[in-house]
Formats: structure tokens, C-alpha cells, sequence
């Protein structure tokens, strides 16, 4: 699969919203290609985004958490990769991080994209992460933007 390709078209307009984007570097070279990824996304909709860093991937649902008390921001970008090891610390960090963006989106109504890559391999994440190739950054932008989406769409329908 080469670059970003996607039928989906965004229910409303989301220009002039404000995302954040929180990366976890731990393996720059990869997170480096999501983070462009995602930010050629956001400036193809108009989107003003901004990027903080988090040590590692189990802080990016806190990290989201406490921006979303702002209320500064629109939409989040969660942005890392792990790397499957030789311990269960592969596993825990995979599943804790997911599953805390996922409950966070749930619970707070929020517009969250998933761009933490769990992969064996470094290869692999650099195949998954390269805008010219699988582009996940980009999809995982193009995912909070269509939550985004919905949730504007809904709120103009349930105007009176």
C-alpha cells in the first residue's frame, strides 16, 4: 500500500480546528515519519495542530488527558511505536497504551487518533511509518479528524 489512500470523505468541514499532536520519540527515526505524516494530513484540511513530546507511549493517554481539560484543543494525535522485545514489557506497554486512548475516547467524548505503532521490528516501523508507504501518522490524523467530523455534524443536527 503506497501513501495515504482512503475513499472516506470527512462529513463536515473541519478547517480552522486546533489538534494536538503528542509523540513519544522513544524511536525518533520512526516517530519523525508519523509526525510528518500526520502534519501533511492536518495542512490538507486546514487544520492548525500543535506537538508536544511524552517520554514514552504509556504517557501519551495522560498526556492527552491533561490537554483535554483545557479544552484548547479539538482533536489528538497519538504518535509512538514499541517495539516487541525479549520481556512481556512489549505486551504491557501495547495494550495499557491502547487501551487508554480507546477508555479516554470513550469516557470523555474525545476525537483521538491512534498512531502508536506495535511492531516486531524496526523495518517494520519504518515500512508503517514512511508517508510514502503505509503512512499510518497520516491515517491516524485522518482518523481524529473524521471523529472531529461526526461530532460537528452531530452538533449541527441537533440545533433547532
Amino acid at each position: 500500500m503506497a501513501g495515504v489512500a482512503s475513499n472516506f470523505t470527512l462529513p463536515v468541514a473541519v478547517e480552522g480546528a486546533r489538534v494536538l499532536l503528542v509523540v513519544a520519540p522513544y524511536h525518533r527515526s520512526v516517530t519523525d515519519l508519523l509526525q510528518q505524516g500526520a502534519e501533511a494530513v492536518l495542512a490538507r484540511e486546514g487544520v492548525r495542530f500543535e506537538t508536544v513530546e511524552v517520554p514514552g507511549a504509556l504517557e501519551i493517554p495522560s498526556a492527552i488527558a491533561i490537554a483535554a481539560a483545557s479544552r484548547l484543543f479539538h482533536a489528538y494525535v497519538a504518535l509512538g511505536c514499541v517495539i516487541r522485545g525479549e520481556t512481556i514489557h512489549f505486551e504491557l506497554v501495547a495494550s495499557e497504551s491502547c487501551r487508554g486512548l480507546v477508555e479516554l475516547g470513550i469516557r470523555e467524548r474525545l476525537a483521538i487518533g491512534n498512531g502508536i505503532l506495535t511492531v516486531d521490528s524496526l523495518e517494520q516501523a519504518m515500512e508503517r511509518a514512511d508517508p510514502a508507504r503505509q503512512d499510518k501518522g497520516g491515517h491516524a490524523a485522518r482518523a481524529a479528524l473524521a471523529l472531529l467530523a461526526l461530532a460537528r455534524r452531530w452538533q449541527e443536527d441537533s440545533r433547532p
